[in-house]
């Protein structure tokens, strides 16, 4: 994983930019080098240039998943991950946007990147920003994020920015590949300078399903963080709604 720091003098009016924006990027690749990494190093080093325009600092860490795929077997067999793997949730969790790209095998997403994805609490990404990106031989796989990744995503309730990426060997040089990824950058900075994110996040939290000391960053981790009075909990213990 590396870090990278990029510090500025202006600060935008949000409390949410007291601090850096932080940036995560997931990449599936297992080739050195990796066009699933460029990709996404791509649009990654877009949404850095745009967001240090708006004035607004920011830091990226990037997880290689090919380094993790012995702890993310062995997680997906056992349910606990290791020390590495765990670190690597954790980034996640405290990630403000995610920049996830996958490499096409047999007209899917890498085994790899979705083994990944079924060892996270179902609760990690709500309402996070994610530009999805998938790199194949082909252009006939090129509905593969759509198709397969979106509905990945909306199931984990992050919030996938409309534009998705795709590059085959025939559009590295093309101009329409750095136009969808300006576009989709544009969109994640957008998303992360607006707050909208962190705002569903504070104010419609309980409402959704948790895992009890999960590693979602709002999650409750002990019997005094539990608000028991949702509808939700009233529910599952026998109660009924809330008479508004």
């Amino acid at each position: 994983m590396t870090t990278t720091t990029l510090p500025t003098s202006d600060r935008i009016a949000s409390d949410a930019a007291s601090a850096p924006l932080r940036l995560v990027v997931v990449s599936a690749g297992v080739s050195d080098p990796s066009t699933t990494r460029l990709l996404a190093d791509r649009a990654t080093q877009k949404s850095i240039d745009l967001l240090r325009d708006a004035g607004t600092p920011a830091t990226v860490n990037v997880i290689e998943l090919s380094g993790l795929a012995v702890e993310i077997a062995q997680a997906v067999v056992s349910g606990f991950p290791g020390e590495r793997l765990q670190a690597a949730i954790e980034l996640i969790a405290q990630a403000d946007a995610v920049i996830a790209s996958t490499p096409v095998y047999k007209a899917g997403i890498s085994g790899l990147f979705k083994s990944f994805a079924d060892v996270l609490d179902n609760d990690l990404l709500i309402a996070k920003p994610v530009i999805l990106a998938a790199t194949a031989g082909t252009s006939r796989h090129a509905m593969v994020v759509d198709e397969q990744l979106r509905p990945l995503f909306a199931f984990l309730r992050a919030l996938p920015v409309p534009t998705s990426l795709f590059a085959a060997p025939e559009d590295w040089g093309s101009s329409t590949l750095a136009s969808r990824i300006e576009r989709a950058a544009t969109e994640l900075v957008l998303l992360l300078r607006s707050g909208v994110g962190r705002a569903i996040a504070d104010d419609a939290w309980t409402g959704y399903q948790h895992q009890f000391a999960g590693n979602a960053t709002r999650t409750e981790r002990a019997a005094t963080d539990v608000d028991f009075d949702t509808d939700l909990m009233r529910l599952a213990a026998g109660g009924g709604r809330r008479r508004r």
